[in-house]
């Protein structure tokens, strides 16, 4: 099992995968709901990869995820502007992950 998942099941967060939905010209991948608190990776995106990139996908949604909710704890700082948490997130899912995220 990818340690991503022993640190979603560490802090309580439920990993759901579910469709997300239409966004245009964009790519919702996975998305951090505080409420559950969960990670919802996006159904559609996976179904679009082949399937030895899944995996890897997965452990990086979740990974850049899990950063989300070490912001809401106070774990890290939150971060002004919503590019530079994101960028912070992606780059500790790489440390996490040891990659970078596989594009579809």
């Amino acid at each position: 099992m990818h340690p991503v998942f022993e640190l979603a099941k560490k802090y309580n967060v439920a990993i759901h995968y579910d469709d997300l939905g239409e966004w245009g010209v964009d790519e919702l991948r996975s998305e951090y709901d505080p409420d559950g608190p969960a990670i919802r990776i996006n159904k559609r995106v996976i179904e679009n990869l082949p399937l030895g990139e899944i995996g890897d996908f997965v452990a990086f949604s979740i990974a850049h995820e899990i950063y989300h909710h070490r912001e809401r704890l106070g774990e890290v700082p939150q971060l002004r502007d919503r590019a530079s948490r994101e960028t912070a997130a992606n780059d500790f899912a790489r440390e996490l992950c040891g990659a970078a995220p596989p594009l579809p």
